[in-house]
């Protein structure tokens, strides 16, 4: 009898309005349907004590020190891991998860000038090497991505930061994206959703042998 294949852990990344979150609806849904048991996640958030900074950290009024932002996002992680991920890959299930580390990396490093040695000393203690196994990361240029996220509706903190800081972000994942090429995939989020979810099978497909 063929074994399980082993659950892996898929972060989706990019800027505001990238589409991370219908994809990851549509993997997940995909995968369920593979047979694959499979958990759709999302940060900040995926824990009852994460979900409590998410709300203050998104929708609170504090106008955050760029230090002590990356201390809550990265206490929300550390949370997220220890209660909902690991739990889940040590019983076999797949993870699909709507930002990770990376954000941070681009958002609170290069969007508000934190000093990255601060982001890699908080993800040693925070992860101790804890990373997924593949990450997607949904390219849009910052204009396209900001418009589809103001149709939304009321804006969150982040949304309402200006344009320089969003075009930094930007370009801070498409850095991210070419610095990790054994596990980061940067796709045109600028196509429809099921291009996007083409090339994301693909994707995995290439890099897991998951078939979608």
């Amino acid at each position: 009898m063929m074994a399980a294949p082993k659950a892996r852990f898929i972060t989706l990344e990019g800027g505001e309005g990238a589409g991370k979150t219908t994809l990851a609806r549509r993997l997940a849904s995909a995968m369920a349907e593979a047979g694959l048991p499979v958990l759709r996640t999302r940060e900040p958030g995926g824990a009852p004590g994460a979900e409590a900074l998410r709300a203050l950290m998104l929708h609170g009024q504090i106008g955050w020190d760029p230090v002590a932002e990356a201390m809550l996002m990265f206490a929300a992680r550390r949370e997220h891991v220890a209660k909902t991920i690991r739990p889940a890959l040590e019983a076999g299930i797949w993870v699909v998860c709507d930002r990770f580390a990376d954000s941070t990396l681009a958002y609170q490093c290069r969007g508000h000038g934190l000093d990255e040695a601060v982001w890699r000393k908080l993800a040693d203690v925070a992860l101790e090497g804890f990373e997924p196994d593949v990450t997607l990361v949904l390219d849009l240029p910052p204009e396209a991505g900001m418009a589809r996220a103001m149709s939304r509706g009321l804006p969150d903190r982040f949304e309402r930061l200006g344009q320089d800081f969003h075009t930094r972000v930007h370009a801070a994942f498409q850095a991210i994206a070419a610095a990790n090429p054994q596990r980061c995939t940067l796709m045109d989020a600028a196509q429809g959703p099921d291009a996007v979810f083409a090339a994301a099978a693909l994707a995995l497909r290439d890099q897991l042998g998951l078939a979608l």
